[in-house]
Parts: structure tokens; sequence; C-alpha cells
């Protein structure tokens, strides 16, 4: 159940209460694929770096190591020894990105296997299955993410068979949660509103998956190729007519600042590989803005990533170290950079709920946006 405890604008803060849970939001979640965070970093790491959510894959684990084996071991959180909620994407995502592999019909998408080729079939009732299986906190119904710039009567047919597979998912979900041998028989459903860039059509999509009633609902089909600019205007125009009620996430989202801009328009799940993927290429978020630890004005810096932070990282280690063990090709010096992110992530969502809750989050965002613009000569900032 979710509660709207406080709204500044459009900005919301919440709980999700869940069977593995209360969630505070606005809320990131860790994103761990194939039930793993990139770069060596443990559920026992997770504990350490305020995670609340982590989320994985359904296509990814059906594939391997296959989720009726994940079931037979007592599901994805006894499995990855994590006891908070999980949420896990539906698999419609990769109908997008493979593309040079995948065919869209009505009951569903015939894919081929990244891994070894072999065809796989998975369609909403399919996917509702798999994500049962995985005994999931939260599950994402199966859509079809459209190219951004894709012509409007493809998306509108995309829209259109979306939304029937939307209530498909919800009636196979019903069905499961109810069946003896389901392991998670309290499993939540997140609608995904889509519709590229055509607002209009995004707000007719919001206005249909609202009346279905769902534990919460996704916007989808963002940041694939369309600008920052384009993507707030479609989630001005498009979060508004989905329920404030109901948890509302931003699927793939972002930087520090699109969380920012989120936020301020009524979004409080957000995903993202950026803080992992770039640890492990040695950039890091700071409150000044994000540094390459490669350049090689690190490398007599006896200083912290970032002074006061909290991280495994900072509380030990300079940053002449992790450069070293980088340049070293070192695997402690990729986990401990995206320990860091991780943890700077975490903590900015912290610090966005008490502005919340001190009504001052619009204060806040402003000096969040300017710290991490500044640029500092000796500091290796990126552009």
């Amino acid at each position: 159940m979710y509660r709207l405890l406080k709204q500044e604008g459009r900005a919301k803060r919440g709980e999700l209460v869940t069977v593995h849970g209360t969630v505070q939001t606005p809320v990131f979640m860790n994103v761990g694929t194939v039930a793993a965070i990139k770069g060596a970093v443990s559920t026992g790491d997770l504990e350490q770096i305020k995670t609340q959510v982590q989320l994985s894959n359904t296509y990814h684990l059906h594939v391997r190591p296959g989720d009726k084996i994940v079931k037979q071991l007592g599901g994805l959180h006894k499995f990855m020894s994590w006891d908070k909620p999980i949420l896990t994407d539906s698999g419609g995502f990769q109908v997008f990105s493979l593309s040079t592999l995948r065919k869209i019909k009505e009951e569903g998408v015939y894919f081929n296997s990244h891994i070894d080729g072999r065809k796989i079939f998975m369609g909403p009732e399919e996917s509702m299955q798999i994500q049962s299986n995985l005994a999931s906190t939260i599950a994402m119904a199966f859509d079809e993410c459209a190219p951004a710039k894709a012509e409007r009567g493809y998306v509108e047919n995309s829209v259109a068979c979306t939304t029937r597979w939307l209530e498909r998912c919800k009636t196979e979900m019903s069905r499961l949660n109810g069946l003896a041998d389901t392991i998670n028989k309290k499993q939540l459903l997140f609608g995904i509103n889509q519709g590229a860039i055509y607002a209009d059509i995004r707000i007719e999509h919001a206005k249909r998956i609202r009346e279905l009633d769902l534990d919460g609902y996704a916007v989808g089909g963002l940041a694939v190729g369309e600008t920052h600019e384009e993507m707030y205007h479609i989630l001005d125009e498009t979060v508004p007519y989905l329920p404030a009620d109901k948890p509302t996430y931003l699927m793939g989202v972002g930087t520090p600042a699109n969380i920012l801009e989120g936020v301020e328009r009524g979004i409080d799940f957000f995903d993202c590989v950026y803080p992992s993927r770039n640890g492990r290429h040695g950039h890091l978020y700071t409150n000044q803005g994000k540094i390459n630890l490669f350049n090689a004005k690190f490398e007599l810096d006896d200083r912290p990533i970032e002074e006061g932070c909290g991280c495994p990282a900072c509380s030990r280690y300079s940053r002449a170290y992790i450069r070293h063990l980088l340049k070293a090709k070192e695997m402690l010096g990729m986990r401990l950079c995206v320990l860091h992110n991780l943890y700077f992530y975490n903590t900015m969502m912290e610090e966005i709920r008490d502005s919340l809750d001190r009504g001052e989050f619009s204060s806040y965002k402003k000096a969040k946006l300017e710290g991490m613009s500044r640029r500092q000569s000796d500091s290796g900032l990126l552009p």
C-alpha cells in the first residue's frame, strides 16, 4: 500500500508498504540486472550504503540461470540473500534493445537469445509467470518500448498493443497470486505508460491505464534517444494524468540532475545503470560535479574522493590509491568506485526526502544543481 505523506508542488514524499518492507520515496533503485550489481558489489555491501530497493531483469534471469531454477531455490530474495524489496523489469525493454533479434506479434514477442541464439517466446502471461517464479516484490507489466522518434502511426499501434498486454498481465498476475505454490502471493504490479514523444498519445494512455487501478505506474520509453528537454516536457504533460496516490516510476533515468527534475515533476521511483557503469570506468559523482580518477592530477592526491562522504571508499582510501588500482586493473578499484557512486545516489535521495519533509525541496534542488555544476581549476572535474 502506498501512502502520500506530503507534496511540494508536484513533488511527492511517500512510502510504499510491501511484503518485503517499507520503501521511503523518492527512491533510487540500485540496478542488479542479473541479480548482482556489476562491480563485485554484494548484497551485504548494499546494506551498508543505504540501498532500499534492488532492480533485476526478467529476461536476463529467464535466460540464465532460469526462473524455474530460482523458484526451486526459494525465489530471488533467498537466491541472492537480500531481504528488502526487489523490482523486476518485465523484459519489455529487451523487445526494444534486441531489435535485430525479435519479432513482435499480438500474442507476444519471439526472441533469439543474445547468449546462445536459441528461440524464446515471451508474452504478457509468460512475463508474469517468470516474475512470479522469481517472487520479486514488484513486477512490471510487459510492454513494447517504441523508439523515441518512431512514426506516429507506429506509436499509436504500439501503445494500443501495450494496453491490451497490460490487461492480460493484470489477469494473469491475479491468477498466479492465488496459486498454492506461489512464493510471493502479494506481488505488486506496476503498469507502464508509453507513447514516445507524442504528449497527446501519452496522456490518453495514462487516462486509460489509471482505470485499471494498479499498484503503481511507470513512465517508460524515455532516455532512449530524445533530448532532456523533450523528456521533461513529456513528464510535465503526462504525470498529472497518473494517480498521485500511487507510486510513479521513471524507468531508466538517470543523472543526478535528471532525478532532481523528475522529483519536481512528481516522480518518486528511479533506476539507472549510470552510477555503477560510470564507477567501473573511474568516473565518480561528487557534490561539486563528476571527476575522472584517471586524470593525472590525482596521482599524488591523498584526499578521499569527497570530503565528508561516509561511503566505504571515502572512509578509508585516497584518490591516489584508488587511481592506482584502476590503472593496475585491480578489481578493488572498480568496486570502490561503484560503492561510492551508489552511496552518492542513495544519499542524495535521502537528502531529497529530508528536504520534502521540511518543505524546502525547491531550494535544495537549486543549491544541489549549482554545486554540481561548479568548476574548480585543480579538481579534474569532467565537463
